[in-house]
């Protein structure tokens, strides 16, 4: 017995979805939910960059940022490609432009309307 659940984006029909949908759609977004993640796909966004310039722009250590990097390839937002001793990574699906875009975008005009409320 399989349940569906449904989701409503504002001025969109509502899209129904599985639990087994929404439970890859929580999987996405927990992959995403990790600000090393996020510097990590931001440093990605001009194109594919090996794992030692990752770690050199993320600030981070070489075992922490591949953890994070083979996590954010198993979720499928990052693609990843073998040259002889290097390894390279990508962003593998990119909706995660407009993602981000989308939530970046919302949090700028909650701060403007916020400053605007106090004359900023």
């Amino acid at each position: 017995m399989s349940s569906v659940c449904s989701i409503a984006v504002m001025g969109k029909k509502p899209r129904q979805l599985s639990e087994q949908a929404i439970d890859q759609i929580s999987r996405r977004f927990a992959a995403l939910a990790e600000p090393m993640r996020l510097k990590l796909i931001h440093a990605l966004f001009n194109g594919e960059k090996s794992v030692n310039t990752l770690v050199e722009l993320s600030g981070g250590t070489q075992a922490n940022v591949s953890r994070h990097l083979q996590h954010l390839a198993n979720a499928g937002v990052l693609n990843r490609r073998k040259e002889g001793l290097q390894v390279f990574y990508s962003i593998g699906d990119p909706s995660i432009f407009d993602l981000c875009e989308l939530v970046c975008g919302s949090l700028e005009k909650q701060h403007a309307t916020k400053a605007a409320a106090f004359g900023s």
